[in-house]
């Protein structure tokens, strides 16, 4: 056995130190930028919630650089990588959200396709029993008459945004049954 073999590891050296709490008041200025409901729906301890809340009403710019300092202290005592993991699903950066994004595309270029319109919304019913076909049946048909006539996408977006609503919905409420 060597000498080396028997030392305990070294702790980790003041620049990673350092850079770890830069990387956690970043990750707390992000979460100032965040709107009320997204803030309250991440499950955060009531005093960072609060430090984020009293940050985003400051103004001032030396006092708002003193609460986000205070915001990464407080961020020393929390698990970052559930934060973390939400903010990828709200860019689109994770695997998960990415998949569900071209699903949702799929759905709408297959019915706004003339050909398989039909077939498609029949399907979209049987597999979402709650979903509003009627709804549905009116975005594309307005989405159909805008490209048409050369106007903005309007319909074409809130069709996906009925999609979204449609095909999210259930993914998000199938853990909680299984418990």
């Amino acid at each position: 056995m060597t000498e080396t073999d028997s030392l305990p590891p070294l702790p980790p050296s003041k620049t990673r130190l350092k850079q770890a709490a830069h990387d956690l008041q970043a990750l707390g200025a992000r979460l100032v930028d965040l709107p009320k409901d997204r803030l309250q729906g991440l499950g955060l301890p009531e005093s960072l919630y609060d430090a984020v809340r009293e940050c985003q009403s400051i103004t001032r710019h030396e006092a708002r650089r003193r609460q986000l300092q205070y915001i990464g202290r407080l961020m020393r005592d929390v698990d970052p990588t559930a934060i973390e993991a939400q903010f990828s699903v709200w860019d689109g950066t994770s695997a998960a959200e990415v998949a569900l994004q071209h699903s949702i595309e799929r759905w709408r270029d297959r019915l706004m396709d003339d050909a398989t319109a039909a077939a498609a919304l029949t399907e979209l019913a049987a597999a979402h029993p709650g979903c509003d076909v009627q709804q549905l049946r009116t975005l594309m048909r307005n989405a159909r008459r805008e490209f048409a006539q050369g106007r903005p996408p309007r319909s074409h977006r809130e069709l996906f945004r009925a999609l979204r609503s449609i095909i999210a919905a259930p993914a998000t409420s199938d853990p909680a049954e299984g418990e």
